[in-house]
């Protein structure tokens, strides 16, 4: 069975940081075009950061570039999102999701993906 597990969200004060955790199960993830996708209450899903698992390009949305940073360990079989200084209006349920049509093309910030995490929350708050 297919299954993307996040993990790593929590509580955090402003100007803080959080690194989330994306590790598949059931898959190898280097077959795959990788996204992080945030949604806080009442608004649309919004794409965070991306990263093709074959070749390493990465893509980020403007609202955070500059202050998070993808990266990926095969091995592991994980993908992780660095966020630094974090502001509350990042506060948001966290996804990945995986997508297999993206091995050769530019990872994509829009939720075209098949596979999907169940999500771990992140709240910024003093």
């Amino acid at each position: 069975q297919l299954q993307l597990v996040e993990s790593g969200g929590g509580l955090v004060q402003p100007g803080g940081s959080l690194r989330l955790s994306c590790t598949a199960s059931g898959f190898t993830l280097d077959y795959y075009g990788i996204g992080w996708f945030r949604q806080a209450p009442g608004k649309e899903r919004e794409g965070v950061s991306c990263i093709n698992m074959r070749d390493g390009s990465t893509d980020y949305a403007d609202s955070i570039k500059g202050r998070f940073t993808i990266s990926r360990d095969n091995a592991k079989n994980t993908v992780y999102l660095q966020m630094n200084s974090l502001k509350p209006e990042d506060t948001a349920v966290y996804y990945c999701a995986a997508e297999p049509s993206l091995l050769f093309r530019r990872c994509v910030l829009s939720p075209e993906y098949d596979y999907w995490g169940q999500g771990t929350q992140v709240t910024v708050s003093s």
